[in-house]
């Protein structure tokens, strides 16, 4: 990647010293939620659907419960891992923008100047206005460069440790929801007994998830329960119909 310019050598040193002066935490609940909607989601829903297309071709517990913590456990690997690569790429592609943003300022300043008064200009600021941040920013250039990343190219900065705490929480999230549809398995004797519990705890499940999730995400809350009962129940329907039908 070769080393930063120069100006950005400097401001890399100011910036350690006010880091050291001042630390701030800062919270990732937004991210842990997605994830933990994205888990839970396909984790009430997959295995259910699994669960429910046995029932409809064996009698045999074991058979069910065998199959469904081998899907949970391959859906929660693969879950986390498509997380992670996620969370990654998002990353590289962070970095890259960033190098490209650094060699433009010490190469292409007045280009860059001209964005930053574009930026500006999309508020209905004049030169006035904004000349004296432009001053500013040139006298700064890690600053300058975030905001370009910021407002330019609206990115921000990805957690280092965002990928592992993605792929944990996604998988850790896909093993809960998956655990309920085949608890019932467990408990009861029989699959003819233990589809009926299966399918009412699985409802239950999505109806209070799809209304949690509505609460963090502004959305309407009787509607969105309401709503992921309905796929999470229709999914699984199809699957019994078809596992029915070729059976």
């Amino acid at each position: 990647m070769g080393c930063y310019p120069s100006p950005f050598v400097f401001e890399y040193r100011r910036r350690a010293v006010d880091t050291h002066l001042h630390h701030e935490s800062h919270f990732h609940a937004s991210q842990t939620v997605r994830d933990v909607v994205v888990g839970m989601a396909d984790g009430l829903t997959v295995p259910f659907a699994l669960a429910a297309g046995i029932s409809g071709v064996t009698t045999m517990v074991g058979t069910v419960i065998t199959a469904g913590v081998a899907e949970i456990a391959a859906g929660a690997i693969a879950m986390g891992l498509g997380g992670y690569l996620a969370a990654k790429t998002e990353a590289e592609h962070y970095a890259a923008e960033l190098r490209r943003e650094e060699i433009e300022i010490v190469e292409k300043p007045q280009a860059e100047m001209d964005e930053v008064a574009d930026v500006f200009r999309q508020y209905g600021l004049t030169e006035a206005h904004y000349g004296p941040v432009i001053q500013g920013l040139r006298e700064r250039p890690v600053a300058w460069r975030d905001f370009m990343m910021r407002f330019e190219l609206g990115l921000e900065k990805p957690d280092p440790a965002g990928g592992q705490r993605s792929a944990m929480t996604i998988g850790a999230s896909y093993v809960v929801g998956g655990a309920v549809p085949l608890a019932p398995y467990v408990f009861l004797s029989s699959v003819p007994q233990a589809l009926p519990w299966s399918a009412a705890f699985t409802l239950i499940a999505l109806g209070l998830f799809g209304y949690a999730k509505a609460r963090f995400t502004g959305a309407e809350p009787v509607r969105s329960g309401v709503q992921t009962m309905l796929i999470g129940g229709a999914a699984a329907a199809v699957a019994f119909g078809l596992a029915r039908l070729v059976g």
